[in-house]
């Protein structure tokens, strides 16, 4: 009877580990997460972490469920969380209300604050916890999620879009639009999801951009980050005169003048001063900075030396280039990085887990950079 407990605990894990991987390049920096409704053998609910942001795996699963819920058994790849984050309401409560029977979890919450919280807050309203069940399967979901807690620095995703050869913007630096109509409409789901959309104080120079979300359905506004050590931001820019609406934080160093600060601050922008790096804004002080101020996922849209600068610094987590099937050539065209790059063929910044993913006539290109 406990061999047939067990062989069945470990096969419905295997399944809420399986839909986890759902939420691969989505949910970070959270941790991806699947979860099983059961009553026996029998799956009443399936769900996972879809996005970041958005209702995590216990409470989906549990809405597929419905009443089935009641005195069922639950999958789930990590212990559910007990606090109530800034996002999403705590899925130990969510346990609770559906009045399931047992709880049965692979990996403890890494959060020195709040590993055991959520098994505690289930067996003391009475619900049956069961641990450890394929833990190390589990940890191979989230090598990340422990690294980005310890990291004081929000999690970054470095987007562009190039050409089949390499090119984010012909010789004369002309960039709209590289691609299709499917890539772009995915960058605004992105920005939809993410905390902040961060550029250099070049590409606002460049290309004067509005840095919204458009033509997709989203209930917030990223903040809008301008990287821009001297303040060279024009008070006219979209992100300028639209700031009061949406907001709009301009990152600068203590070689910024007073007056253009104030200039700013007046049109509505929060001017936030960092360290300099070789005359700079320092990415690295940058980004702990803007985690600080509560921004836990950002969305690095460029140029290139700023990506450079970025990777340079090791604050990139996650890469995404959208390539469209174009050609531009020029030896003046700019591609997606800038700087000196490596000296050796052999000396690459590796990119694990790639993915690709067809859009309309383009391809999503996206991978992870390795923590350590």
């Amino acid at each position: 009877m406990i061999d047939d407990r067990r062989e069945r605990d470990e096969s419905l894990m295997r399944k809420a580990i399986l839909l986890a991987e759902f939420g691969r390049g989505r949910v970070e920096p959270n941790p991806r997460v699947g979860a099983i409704v059961a009553r026996g053998d029998r799956c009443v609910g399936r769900g996972w972490h879809a996005r970041f942001g958005g209702p995590h795996a216990e409470p989906n699963a549990l809405a597929e469920a419905g009443d089935a819920a009641e005195g069922a058994t639950v999958y789930v790849t990590l212990e559910p969380c007990a606090h109530e984050a800034k996002k999403t309401p705590p899925c130990t409560q969510a346990l609770i209300d559906a009045k399931v029977a047992r709880v049965v979890i692979a990996a403890e919450d890494p959060n020195p604050q709040t590993t055991g919280l959520g098994s505690r807050r289930l067996q003391e309203a009475g619900i049956e916890v069961t641990t450890g069940v394929l833990a190390d399967e589990a940890a191979k979901l989230n090598p990340r999620f422990e690294h980005w807690l310890s990291s004081g620095r929000p999690f970054v995703i470095a987007k562009w879009a190039m050409t089949l050869d390499g090119k984010i913007a012909d010789v004369e630096r002309g960039s709209k639009y590289i691609t299709g109509p499917d890539s772009r409409r995915l960058v605004h789901e992105i920005r939809g999801s993410v905390d902040a959309v961060a550029v250099g104080v070049g590409t606002v120079l460049a290309d004067d951009p509005d840095l919204t979300v458009r033509d997709v359905t989203s209930t917030r506004e990223p903040v809008r980050v301008i990287l821009d050590s001297t303040l060279r931001t024009p008070v006219l820019a979209r992100v300028v005169t639209s700031s009061e609406v949406m907001p709009t934080w301009i990152v600068t160093t203590a070689r910024a003048s007073a007056e253009k600060r104030q200039a700013l601050e007046s049109a509505g922008c929060r001017v936030l001063v960092t360290e300099a790096e070789a005359g700079h804004v320092d990415l690295g002080a940058a980004f702990r900075l803007l985690k600080a101020e509560g921004l836990s996922r950002i969305l690095l849209e460029g140029g290139g030396e700023v990506h450079t600068s970025a990777f340079r610094a090791g604050v990139v987590d996650h890469v995404m280039a959208f390539v469209a099937p174009k050609l531009l050539g020029g030896r003046a065209a700019p591609g997606p990085l800038g700087g000196d790059g490596v000296r050796l063929i052999a000396d690459p910044l590796p990119v694990e887990e790639w993915t690709t993913t067809p859009l309309g006539e383009d391809v999503l290109l996206e991978g992870f950079i390795d923590p350590a």
